[in-house]
């Protein structure tokens, strides 16, 4: 695979279309983006723990349907989630003071939805006791940053990194001497990996790289490092030449030789995102 095919590793906007990928897949980055920052946003300030659970679901249902996703990740995603919750809210619970987790009142709802009583203690941890309400308030805490993880892969996990470039061109304004020198930098990451396996296999045909133990390991990235620095900078040398070559900064605008154009599908999944994460965050209040 070339360094401009391992780019590519996201299908774009209108292969996606032509090729009837599911559905999150055929939508434009930044309608992706403000579908779901809204829901982003309103994590940084909510107090229950309903609301996280319910968008960490609708989340994972976006992902199911919408991603080409293979068997093991869907596996690893529900299996995942759960765990990461369980763990976070352990290690979370763990820093908080046990009266002040007894008196706040954000694991209030939760142990009351649980029906629970907060001043239980669930083990002690070097003489001081972990309780009920300690570890509701790191579970409410946990909901919160998997939902923020989750409603920001769902914006972005079935993005190709050149079309978010030429949505913000296009459709933010944003001036394209930053927007395609930003493009040209995502192209160096590819390339730097295929130069790196290139490197590493020239000397294990040539026998240098030998030896085992960490030092061994330091010393081959040390040695891997010098021919890698020196290929970054011919890149970049080339690369600077051939923008000069096509004028690149000389116009105000520039010709775009792909267009994104948002459809009627587009906007609807804003307006449903939207519609959901309101739902999402009166629900708590509905539901009392």
């Amino acid at each position: 695979m070339s360094a401009g095919n391992a780019l590519v590793s996201r299908p774009s906007v209108a292969r996606s279309r032509a090729d009837r990928l599911p559905w999150l897949h055929r939508r434009t980055p930044l309608v992706k983006i403000a579908a779901t920052l809204p829901a982003i946003v309103a994590m940084f300030v909510v107090r229950d723990a309903f609301s996280p659970a319910l968008l960490i679901v609708l989340c994972c249902l976006a992902i199911l349907s919408g991603v080409r996703v293979s068997a093991r990740s869907i596996l690893v995603l529900i299996l995942g989630v759960p765990a990461v919750l369980a763990v976070l809210s352990v290690t979370l619970g763990i820093w908080v003071d046990p009266k002040v987790a007894d008196e706040t009142s954000s694991a209030a709802p939760l142990l009351a939805a649980l029906a629970l009583d907060g001043t239980a203690t669930i083990f002690d941890l070097a003489g001081r006791p972990f309780t009920v309400a300690a570890w509701a308030t790191g579970l409410g805490t946990a909901l919160r940053l998997v939902a923020i993880v989750l409603l920001s892969l769902v914006g972005g996990i079935a993005t190709a990194g050149d079309d978010f470039v030429r949505s913000l061109v296009q459709h933010l304004r944003v001036p394209y001497r930053f927007g395609y020198a930003a493009m040209a930098a995502f192209r160096f990451v590819p390339r730097f990996r295929s130069e790196l396996e290139v490197i590493r296999a020239a000397r294990r045909v040539r026998g240098i790289d030998r030896g085992r133990g960490p030092l061994a390991w330091l010393r081959a990235q040390l040695d891997v490092a010098i021919p890698l620095l020196a290929g970054a900078l011919r890149h970049a040398d080339r690369v600077a030449l051939s923008m000069d070559a096509r004028a690149f900064g000389f116009a105000p605008t520039r010709t775009e030789r792909h267009i994104l154009q948002t459809d009627t599908a587009d906007w609807v999944l804003v307006a449903t995102s939207w519609a959901a994460t309101a739902a999402a965050l009166l629900a708590p209040s509905i539901l009392r």
